[in-house]
């Protein structure tokens, strides 16, 4: 295992180009003012489109590099190889060695590093691609078999809102029904107009999703836990969902201050809610985690707080007719909450914590090197529309006494507490056997948690692992979200919004006129 670990190494090193080499020195260079600046070469600019548009050309497979090769994971619904009918059409675990253009012969790629790989079979739509592959059913790779298939579309509906009926046992025996809805990234297609081809919006996706159970819950769970950003729009208009009109986040560049503001007075979901996040939850998740906070529109739940990025950065191309050359992202201004207060450094701190195995990890904005420090400014005009404050020793009580007697909940939390020991550990066995037993314990813990730990994987993009999965496995933090909803619930009467203290509503004349005024 270790030898072919160096091996690996050794190819990557080998085979670095001068875009990998143009690459790093100048995002060293970048990040020695703070963390978040960085030469973009094409290649990254391509999957920040990706990320954002949830699509792109190619074959439509999920890839991780195993022996040298690209070993097929899974294959993505919809695209062409989904739809691919024949025989000797590609399975999950066949393992892709060679890579070919159309009418060109087969390169071997072999034992090249995994994005290299993808960039080979990415490509024009309708162009074709020629596969060489190890079949899944022989493993020895005695025999190789050919692929060609015709690049297309592919939507990465993994990353993709998603929604679901919760049901919950509750103490009078009755059956509650709630909304889950999980956010994975906020994305959102560059273009504003949604007649565009291939328009994607996760604000639009979410209003779906809340409208077809709309009629079913009583209460809703957004949970943004491993929301690592995204779109400053959809974040804005995400949280405009939940409240009539008012700024959401502000923003400063200079000596000027920007506030973002939901100018549409529709409301999508009007009941109590709750809003999940952890120790990853990051950027456009703390803006609506701490818009919807500071509006007293939603309880906060999760870890201590969460990643704690309060800066702004914009994307500039180095050349408007070379392409080729990339671009560079720079930090440009800092976000800060409508009351007043940054999220850099010190994120959102939730109403109640419900910890995850990430409580204890060495993550968070104040864990990077030049991270910029925690500053204030003057609060927004604001009106919260309820006033949650109250309401929070009493859900506090309700749930501790819940999960004291959830045994579930007490392995969580077991399982919580053992890495936090292993993280503060500063030295290793070398004793073979007891390194071996502690790293078997982890990689248990690994396994059971699902983490956000994935290993290296590629559906022909770059969407980052650590913002994949957390959905089959039994979710005893988000069960205990419900439960607490369900006390929300009961607490609020099933009213989220106090039109007593909704002073956005009844001002709504001058918000539009602040609006149109020059």
């Amino acid at each position: 295992f270790v030898s072919k670990r160096y091996q690996q190494f050794r190819i990557v090193i080998d085979d670095s180009d001068a875009e990998w080499v143009l690459e790093r020195f100048l995002g060293a260079l970048a990040s020695a003012y703070d963390p978040h600046t960085a030469y973009m070469p094409p290649t990254a600019v391509e999957d920040f489109a990706i990320d954002m548009n949830l699509s792109l050309s190619g074959i439509g497979a999920l890839l991780s590099p195993e022996d040298g090769a690209a070993k097929i994971m899974e294959i993505i619904p919809g695209g062409p190889a989904a739809r691919d009918e024949r025989e000797i059409r590609l399975v999950p675990g066949d393992k892709i060695i060679g890579v070919g253009q159309d009418q060109a012969p087969v390169e071997d790629v072999l034992h090249l590093p995994l994005n290299k790989i993808v960039r080979k079979i990415r490509g024009r739509k309708g162009s074709r691609v020629v596969l060489q592959v190890i079949s899944a059913s022989d493993p020895g790779g005695g025999s190789t078999r050919l692929v060609d298939l015709v690049r297309d579309d592919v939507k990465l509906e993994e990353q993709a809102a998603t929604g679901h009926v919760a049901r919950v046992a509750w103490t009078n025996g009755t059956a509650r029904a709630f909304g889950v809805v999980k956010l994975p990234t906020f994305y959102g297609s560059m273009t504003s107009n949604p007649r565009d081809p291939g328009f994607r919006s996760c604000t639009l996706d979410i209003a779906r999703i809340i409208t077809a159970m709309n009629d079913e819950i009583e209460g809703l769970v957004l949970d943004l836990r491993g929301n690592g950003g995204g779109s400053l729009r959809e974040a804005v208009d995400l949280t405009g969902r939940f409240i009539r009109l008012g700024p959401v986040v502000q923003q400063r560049e200079g000596s000027k201050i920007l506030v973002h503001t939901d100018r549409d007075p529709a409301v999508t979901f009007r009941m109590p809610m709750v809003v999940l996040v952890n120790r990853v939850s990051a950027s456009a998740s703390e803006i609506v985690a701490a818009a919807l906070q500071d509006y007293g529109r939603a309880l906060i739940l999760g870890d201590s707080r969460t990643h704690g990025k309060g800066s702004v950065q914009t994307i500039l191309p180095l050349s408007n007719s070379d392409p080729r050359l990339g671009s560079i992202k720079i930090t440009c201004a800092n976000y800060y909450r409508i009351s007043g207060g940054s999220t850099q450094l010190r994120g959102v701190e939730p109403d109640l914590v419900l910890p995850s195995v990430l409580e204890h990890m060495d993550l968070g904005e104040d864990k990077l090197p030049n991270a910029m420090p925690w500053t204030r400014i003057p609060a927004a005009d604001y009106s919260p529309v309820n006033d949650l404050t109250p309401l929070i020793p009493r859900l506090g009580t309700n749930a501790q006494a819940r999960l004291a007697a959830d045994e579930r909940y007490q392995r969580h939390l077991r399982t919580v507490e053992h890495v936090r020991d292993i993280s503060q550990k500063t030295t290793l066995p070398l004793d073979y056997a007891t390194r071996f037993r502690q790293y078997a314990a982890e990689r248990e813990i690994q396994r059971a948690q699902e983490a956000d730990e994935d290993g290296e994987e590629a559906p022909e993009s770059p969407a980052p692992s650590r913002r994949r999965r957390q959905a089959d496995q039994d979710d005893v933090v988000l069960d205990a979200a419900l439960r607490v909803l369900a006390d929300l619930t009961d607490l609020q009467q099933g009213v989220a919004i106090d039109p007593a203290r909704d002073k956005n509503t009844l001002d709504a004349q001058e918000w539009l006129r602040r609006i149109f005024q020059p």
